[in-house]
């Protein structure tokens, strides 16, 4: 009967999540979505893809800061949620090392920005955008996944984004407002983290305690290769915009761009999976790998029959779609919506069986590989395509990508015999 409770409590909790990041990210999706209309045709394909650049651009950074915390750390403080000691280690080493990474990132960005000619002609741009990455690196995402209250960031998320989702509509007029726009996104980042670092301290009693240098070591060895995966993932996922904006105009980059907000929105609808099943995999292999292996053989399924819907609806109503959200001046939007539109299927398998079943299993050095030439294959299709095809040439580089990545991870699961498919 005693386990039978904690099977029932262990449901409740993850149903409790997967509600509330759903509605977390349906809310993520659902304020750009109705910004979206109002800011491609306010601000024109140009401003719109500048700003989109200069988004790509300090995602870069990111990267830098993020490390792989929000896997590598969730999974050490779900393991260890009940020791509040281990607990205040893992979050002053972890938060230590992402201000660090950051003060690193801004040198980079200073000398990036000051040597390269293209950057200088937005210099504000880029730089009050840049300050965003800041705002990311403070919220404790990887806590609250770690406890499991994905509640605090729904209510934190929410909260910002509706305000500054009225402020668009308030604050930007024309297509000059495009630095506007830049400060409202960096100043909902802002709020968030220092919001989100407030409450983990005060309503979870988190103490700072000046790390060790062996903790930071074994923080940033924990995290290495999930950090590399995220740098191959970035390589064919945010630096697809970039790339776009070195060869093509700036509206072109509004084209693919406004493109691939719809198909995020739609995609949206299922990618809560990741953040609240993670912690719940984890502590599912560590009490049983049978329970394991069936809850994941489960959510392929899952993964299979919403990502097959939600392409096939993106691939047959993409003129409708780009005609009612974009407007007549992204007609060239079209066609990048047809090709793409194939990614929330693919995303999602290889989400179950990458994220959901390769790092539980810690398979991570694996999972880092095929993420490698994922990347590899991405730049090499891209410097080939993009010069010539430009946002047709995005499309095509990052779906053939994102279906190597997935065929790579069958391929790895299936030797393994790891039987989940």
């Amino acid at each position: 009967m005693k386990r039978i409770a904690q099977i029932i409590n262990s449901n409740k909790v993850l149903f409790k999540n997967f509600t509330s990041l759903s509605i977390l990210q349906i809310a993520n999706y659902i304020f750009p979505i109705i910004t979206l209309p109002y800011l491609v045709r306010v601000l024109g394909p140009e401003k719109y893809g500048l700003v989109s650049f200069a988004t790509a651009f300090a995602a870069y950074f990111t990267i830098i800061t993020d490390y792989g915390f929000n896997l590598s750390a969730t999974q050490e403080i779900s393991v260890n949620r009940n020791d509040k000691k281990r607990i205040a280690e893992i979050f002053s080493s972890v938060f230590t090392l992402k201000v660090s990474f950051f003060i690193l990132s801004s040198i980079f960005f200073f000398a990036i920005v000051f040597l390269v000619p293209q950057f200088q002609n937005h210099l504000l741009l880029f730089f009050i955008t840049f300050l965003g990455v800041l705002g990311t690196a403070l919220f404790p995402l990887w806590f609250y996944q770690g406890i499991e209250k994905m509640n605090y960031i729904l209510v934190i998320n929410v909260s910002v984004r509706l305000i500054t989702t009225a402020l668009v509509f308030v604050l930007i007029k024309d297509e000059n407002d495009f630095i506007k726009l830049a400060g409202l996104n960096t100043s909902a980042l802002f709020a968030i983290g220092f919001v989100g670092l407030v409450v983990a301290f005060n309503k979870f009693q988190i103490k700072y305690i000046l790390p060790e240098k062996e903790l930071l070591k074994m923080q940033l060895k924990n995290g290495w290769n999930l950090f590399l995966s995220t740098v191959w993932i970035n390589l064919y996922t945010t630096s697809n915009v970039f790339i776009l904006g070195l060869f093509a105009p700036a509206n072109v980059v509004g084209y693919f761009a406004a493109a691939d907000k719809i198909r995020l929105a739609f995609q949206g609808i299922l990618s809560t999976m990741s953040q609240s099943v993670f912690p719940y995999v984890n502590k599912l292999l560590s009490e049983s790998y049978e329970r394991f292996i069936n809850f994941n053989r489960k959510l392929f399924k899952v993964a299979l029959s919403a990502g097959t819907i939600i392409s096939i609806t993106l691939f047959l109503f993409a003129e409708p779609l780009v005609n009612i959200v974009l407007g007549k001046d992204y007609e060239p939007s079209v066609l990048v919506l047809r090709i793409i539109a194939w990614l929330p299927l693919v995303i999602f398998l290889s989400n179950v069986l990458g994220i959901q079943t390769m790092l539980p299993m810690n398979k991570h050095k694996s999972f880092a590989i095929i993420l490698f030439f994922a990347a590899m294959i991405n730049l090499i299709l891209s410097f080939i395509l993009v010069p010539k095809y430009y946002e047709i040439g995005t499309a095509i580089s990052v779906l053939v990508t994102e279906i190597f990545v997935t065929m790579a991870f069958f391929v790895f699961v299936k030797k393994n015999k790891i039987l989940i498919v």
